[in-house]
């Protein structure tokens, strides 16, 4: 039976999820803001610069639609129209329709409830009127992240993150597995007389690390083969999450933060994400 289960584990330790790329294609952007019309124009254009990516060889990129202040009243009419307009994605920022762009403390009302009603992705960028942003922020997407607790197999989140870097520039592929739940169950194991906590300890740790670095190296391995030109780097360890990604984003100058934000389970925003969002204020964050 011992060698039965043996034979099971390394069966399965051997079975490990190979990224599947697939090419995202954003044909229309909706821009929402509560700008007055000369404004929403400005702000437009900084988006369409920032997200030259989008746009080929040629120049042709995605049709673009504005929606200011006098377009909608309300979220339930923001909502019609992002769903009647069907776009890949829109575009906005933080604190729509509210003075809380002047304190950190969240999304607000129009930008949480479109996270998570709307179909397609949001791109949340600074508060134009707020004076936070990175001296590198919204300037182009050569140096893009992707940020989650369950890398393994998450091969839409990576494809956006793709789709969204300069050709030439750095994916950065991250995965924080967390320090304190870790640690939470190594507690519970040190109770079990016929484990041994340190040998359990490291190997539990180097089996979690493994399979977020095997699947960053398949989306290396799948990229380059398919020719994309830019440079994926992975960062997987054992931390704190909101802590390391702070870090992180500065230490590599971060243009776009690409994250999950739907939780199936619920209808509040997935459970690393808020934080994230609320307190990463400095970045457009991308988030699916």
């Amino acid at each position: 039976m011992a060698r039965l289960d043996q034979f099971e584990s390394v069966f399965r330790a051997a079975d490990k999820p190979v990224y599947a790329y697939k090419h995202v294609e954003i044909a229309k952007i909706l821009v929402v803001t509560d700008l007055p019309g000369p404004e929403v124009a400005e702000f437009r254009s900084r988006l369409q610069s920032f997200l030259s990516v989008l746009s080929d060889d040629t120049g042709a990129g995605p049709h673009w639609v504005d929606l200011g202040v006098e377009a909608f009243r309300s979220i339930e009419e923001l909502l019609e129209l992002v769903e009647s307009e069907g776009p890949d994605l829109v575009c906005t920022y933080r604190n729509l329709f509210t003075r809380a762009w002047a304190r950190p403390h969240s999304l607000g009302d129009y930008v949480d409830v479109l996270t998570q009603i709307a179909s397609c992705p949001i791109l949340v960028a600074p508060h134009p009127k707020a004076g936070r942003e990175f001296d590198h922020a919204m300037k182009n997407t050569d140096r893009v992240m992707a940020i989650t607790d369950h890398l393994t197999g998450d091969d839409r989140l990576v494809n956006y993150a793709v789709r969204f870097t300069l050709p030439g520039g750095t994916l950065f592929l991250s995965h924080v597995e967390d320090e304190a739940q870790f640690e939470r169950y190594i507690a519970t194991i040190s109770k079990i007389p016929s484990i041994d906590t340190d040998d359990a300890k490291g190997v539990i740790l180097e089996q979690l690390l493994k399979e977020p670095r095997d699947y960053v190296g398949s989306c290396r391995d799948i990229l380059a083969a398919q020719e994309i030109s830019i440079d994926t780097r992975g960062i997987v360890m054992l931390g704190h999450h909101l802590r390391e990604y702070k870090r992180l984003i500065v230490e590599h100058e971060v243009d776009l933060l690409v994250l999950n934000t739907k939780d199936e389970d619920q209808l509040a925003m997935h459970g690393l994400a808020y934080p994230l969002a609320v307190e990463l204020r400095e970045i457009p964050l991308l988030m699916l």
